[in-house]
């Protein structure tokens, strides 16, 4: 049985060219975040206590290079969600990645940073053990948790903290040869499966967010 993403979708990353790249990602790859997101944001919004809004990312502001990677998510706001702890599905060319993030543009990442670095030994427990952590959405660069010690990820807590373009994205990712073989709703009951796992860790950004 083929899977819900296929080889070719992930091949649209090797597409040269902004316009025919963006071509391809508009007509075989937005139309799945869109369904998928239909599946899941609205089971998120029950768990979480809290409107949740689907965005499928644009893209917008390149002009030359195409894209690496593309994405929908998940915030409180209609209007975006690059300003808040939100949730995130996506794709590189050779995976699927599905993440709780904390990107750069939040406004009290460093407030955000210290309460989890106060607050490791919870954050730790939270984390799933077949999950991976990255500290740049940008970058396919990411670590294995069950590869890393609580060091490790003070680590990266604190670098979150104190490097302006520092992130810490917590969650899951799929190989390419194995997402393929994902049906729709195995795929959809992971994704809902890892963003209610990392509802904690949410919680403890947006709770940081509505106090300060």
């Amino acid at each position: 049985m083929t899977g819900y993403f296929t080889t070719e979708d992930f091949d649209i990353f090797t597409i040269e060219g902004l316009d025919e790249r963006m071509e391809g990602i508009r007509s075989k790859i937005q139309p799945k975040f869109q369904e998928l997101g239909e599946m899941t944001v609205p089971t998120l919004s029950a768990h979480s206590d809290e409107e949740m809004h689907l965005h499928i990312a644009r893209h917008a502001r390149r002009s030359v290079n195409p894209p690496n990677d593309t994405w929908m998510a998940a915030a409180p706001s209609k209007r975006g969600y690059k300003k808040l702890p939100h949730f995130q599905f996506g794709l590189w060319g050779d995976h699927l990645f599905i993440w709780t993030a904390f990107i750069y543009e939040l406004p009290e990442k460093e407030t955000i940073a210290k309460t989890m670095i106060e607050n490791l030994d919870d954050l730790v427990k939270i984390l799933p053990e077949d999950g991976w952590i990255s500290g740049d959405h940008t970058k396919k660069e990411a670590k294995k948790i069950s590869e890393m010690n609580e060091g490790d990820i003070l680590h990266m807590l604190e670098r979150f903290e104190n490097v302006k373009k520092a992130e810490f994205l917590a969650g899951r990712r799929i190989e390419a040869s194995e997402a393929v073989k994902l049906s729709k709703d195995e795929l959809s009951q992971l994704i809902l499966q890892t963003w209610t796992e990392l509802l904690p860790l949410y919680k403890l950004g947006t709770r940081i967010q509505q106090t300060v």
